[in-house]
């Protein structure tokens, strides 16, 4: 089975045109240039079956501003560079929550969607065009059981939680992608659901949940960036613990046991995606490895893989 075709002169003529109207004193004009001299040293290896499965991964993703810090972006860059370059990427956004369970069109070229506001206009005109992402699709219904339909949105491309982290990670745009709704807040349901993507691993294929591990956003102080309130550093905290300790139950009943949920999460869709994750895992309740922590403007950045 085939999963990665060939990339469309098309395609790159449409990712690399947009980047190039980026202006080069920019953050990500610059990571960009970076990417290319560590990809001109030393070529991104493709995924291969004696590799094994690919980890999961929960990543912390950002809006637009995350275009603008250089060492977050050399984070993400460095994580993706550390696995081998995968053969497609089934990622499930804080963004889209949708039941039935659904997935974006598998088709090359589909728009993006530019689903933030209050930024700049360069961000409403970048583009990430993967290639055709059908047997990706075809692949990814096949593992959903056989009593729930998977609706395909023809017209709807990936939101920016999916684009965004994707566009630090992968800039050459050069993997096929398809975005997996949020069905669901349940996390036993998102486990369940996690599990059924767990072979897709070993066919070289990379899960990610993408959300926020705090995402309090009514509650930060954006005139004080640099300060972490309490309710953040709390969670994220227990958070850690319980994740280094794979301590599932802890995990799955969040609602009662987290600190500062409410401001933390007033809404918990950036905090489940999570639930996916582990449900993508060998063993969902085995210790995680941390990659990413620490905060952007008080929000924690804590990402992380499992095996």
């Amino acid at each position: 089975m085939t999963l990665l075709s060939p990339l469309s002169s098309g395609a790159q003529t449409i990712t690399a045109a947009a980047d190039a109207r980026i202006p080069d004193n920019h953050p990500f004009k610059g990571h960009l240039l970076r990417v290319a001299q560590v990809e001109a040293a030393e070529p991104h290896r493709q995924w291969q079956p004696h590799d094994g499965a690919l980890p999961a991964l929960y990543i912390s993703h950002g809006a637009p501003p995350l275009f603008e810090d250089t060492p977050w972006m050399a984070q993400l860059h460095q994580w993706a560079r550390s696995l081998p370059r995968p053969r497609g990427i089934v990622i499930v956004s804080a963004h889209w929550e949708a039941a039935p369970t659904s997935i974006t069109s598998t088709v090359a070229h589909t728009p993006l969607v530019y689903d933030f506001g209050g930024f700049a206009r360069l961000y409403h005109e970048m583009q990430y065009a993967t290639p055709d992402a059908t047997e990706l699709g075809r692949r990814l219904v096949a593992a959903m059981p056989d009593s729930q339909a998977v609706h395909e949105h023809r017209y709807r491309g990936l939101d920016h939680g999916a684009w965004v982290p994707l566009k630090v990670m992968y800039p050459a745009a050069d993997v096929p992608v398809v975005q997996l709704s949020l069905p669901t807040d349940d996390p036993e349901q998102l486990i369940a659901l996690g599990a059924r993507l767990r072979d897709l691993r070993n066919e070289g294929v990379l899960v990610i949940g993408s959300g926020f591990m705090t995402h309090g956003l009514p509650f930060v102080d954006f005139r004080r960036p640099d300060v972490v309130p309490t309710w953040s550093a709390e969670f994220d905290s227990w958070a850690a613990e319980a994740l280094a300790s794979g301590d599932l139950d802890e995990l799955t009943h969040y609602a009662k046991r987290a600190p500062g949920l409410p401001y933390a999460h007033p809404t918990v869709e950036h905090f489940v995606p999570l639930f996916v994750t582990l449900g993508a895992a060998t063993g969902p309740a085995a210790p995680v490895t941390t990659v990413i922590d620490g905060y952007m403007a008080g929000l924690a950045k804590r990402s992380f893989q499992v095996a």
